[in-house]
């Protein structure tokens, strides 16, 4: 018996039929031609092999009485042909069909009476050039049980790195009891309780020093503000690395019952050599690509904000080769420079948020629980989530953030399933209340591959998203490489370059360097 932590105890309680609060992925699998098996049987077969390596997938939730306090987990054997379900699509469907399929899926809940999973095995796609046979698959995991780097271990798990799947020797365990008695779920849950009660006595200090360290920053932010104001230098664009309210969009809305899906893959190599050629991250480029992909739709679809559009950004607080299954993150905001037509200036505005955005979490990271007493939430979080969305609260309330982007690290290789090559892996995730889209960007073998899940009712063009994303990453490729060029004054980067070239300057550079020109261009960031 295990307790639920507070944050994954809280996607069971956000859940409401408008918020399904599962994740998952699209694959699309590859057999070989002469193949004649049946898929569906295969995978049920392989998964009854790898159940052993996957405790997510054998459990369930166990209600603690009176519905006191957070949930536990407690063993049970899932049935794999409720589990692991066939559907017949019409034959030489395409991978928008599957798309489409996908959407539907999405809004479907999860039995809760059963483990939290289900996988959704497709046939009738397009064969492949060489006539090879393929098959979608889409999985539904919920989220109470795992997150992004989670879901990467698990993975592993159920996955191979070899179309001959590996051996798996498994080991005869006791049976467990499976149902708790009320003093036992009782004396479980105060002891937990209790435990969560000192772990926040221990961590006052290092609270209390936190915050005392993100107060400092922030009055040294504004009083330096203020000094440049006074003497008349540059200012960084403050829109770029403030933490303010977003602008209002038809995503900032009541999300409905209706889900669509859109996916588009980008050549990993490719992606590197631009994060080289601008000195940025490969985070930096997703968010560069996904402004550029949001600010064509709305150009076409209306109105597009004056403003910056804020993209609400996980972090993960997993430490390092820590691969159990829950959640352990966090969320954090970063402007996506929208309002920027030169593509550019869009650039150097998005790697000025996201060093801001770095520079305010490291800071804050300490602050971030992961578990926390739990005494009456759960009747109370229920009953605050159902009313948020009957009242259509966020229809009303000022906007934090208006898009939700994840880039999660996957493995570098081809991965098999069932003897079946993987050749796409395309993120689902989730929409809530106030932000009716949600993109997920997954490495993968070669490629980057971007899952795009939207409110139907607030997006239903999101398929023209795919073509955005595309678009974006051209108009990146055209740009000339920036990474000579000065980060904009002020921002937390800049500064940490010019330290670094005050501590080890050039003299054979110095000496022989150009006189600089009058009147020389300089990039700036501005909104257009």
């Amino acid at each position: 018996m295990k307790q639920l932590s507070g944050l994954d105890a809280g996607f069971l309680y956000m859940e409401t039929p408008e918020m399904p609060m599962h994740v998952g992925a699209m694959h699309v699998f590859e057999m070989p031609a002469s193949y004649k098996g049946s898929f569906l049987a295969d995978m049920r077969h392989h998964m009854a092999q790898r159940l052993p390596l996957a405790p997510a997938l054998r459990r369930k939730l166990a209600w603690m009485p009176f519905n006191l306090a957070n949930p536990v987990w407690i063993e049970a054997e899932p049935k794999l042909d409720e589990h692991i379900v066939g559907i017949k699509l019409p034959k030489g469907s395409t991978t928008a069909e599957l798309q489409a399929r996908v959407g539907e899926l999405h809004a479907r809940l999860l039995d809760r009476d059963k483990p939290l999973w289900k996988f959704h095995v497709f046939e009738g796609l397009t064969p492949g050039p060489n006539k090879e046979k393929r098959f979608g698959l889409y999985t539904q995991l919920h989220h109470a049980a795992v997150d992004g780097q989670a879901a990467v271990a698990l993975a592993a798990a159920i996955l191979d790195v070899n179309p001959a799947p590996r051996d798996i020797k498994r080991q005869q365990q006791p049976p467990k009891k499976l149902q708790l008695g009320m003093a036992e779920m009782l004396s479980g849950v105060f002891a937990n309780q209790l435990q969560q009660y000192a772990n926040v006595v221990k961590a006052l200090p290092s609270t209390v020093g936190a915050l005392t360290q993100v107060a400092r920053q922030g009055a040294g932010g504004v009083t330096s503000a203020a000094v440049a104001k006074v003497r008349g230098k540059s200012k960084p664009a403050e829109d770029s690395v403030s933490l303010g309210l977003a602008p209002r969009t038809r995503l900032n809305a009541s999300v409905s019952t209706e889900r669509a899906f859109a996916s588009v893959s980008l050549p990993l190599n490719e992606l590197k050599a631009l994060r080289r050629a601008h000195d940025a991250t490969l985070n930096d480029v997703v968010l560069m690509i996904c402004s550029g992909a949001l600010r064509r739709y709305f150009l076409k679809h209306g109105p597009l904000p004056r403003k910056s559009l804020v993209a609400a950004v996980p972090v993960s607080t997993r430490a390092a080769g820590d691969t159990s299954a829950n959640n352990q993150a966090s969320i954090t905001v970063v402007n996506l420079g929208t309002h920027i037509a030169d593509p550019m200036k869009r650039l150097l505005y998005v790697k000025a948020a996201t060093a801001a955005m770095k520079a305010t979490i490291g800071s804050v990271k300490t602050l971030m629980p992961i578990d926390f007493p739990s005494l009456g939430v759960p009747w109370l979080l229920s009953a605050v989530s159902a009313v948020y969305g009957r009242a259509k609260v966020a229809d009303r309330i000022p906007p934090i953030a208006n898009v939700a982007i994840s880039n999660v690290p996957g493995p570098a290789f081809p991965l098999y399933m069932a003897g079946a090559k993987m050749l796409v892996n395309y993120p689902t995730s989730i929409v809530v209340h106030g932000v009716a889209l949600n993109i997920t960007v997954q490495s993968y073998n070669e490629s980057l591959d971007f899952g795009m899940m939207a409110c139907g009712k607030a997006m239903p063009q999101v398929a023209e998203m795919s073509g955005y994303v595309a678009d974006a990453f051209a108009e990146l490729k055209a740009l000339a490489p920036t990474a000579a060029l000065p980060a904009p004054v002020g921002t937390p980067l800049a500064a940490k370059k010019r330290k670094a070239t005050a501590k080890k300057p050039n003299p054979l550079h110095q000496a022989t360097r150009a006189p600089a020109k009058r009147n020389r261009p300089v990039a700036r960031v501005t909104a257009s």
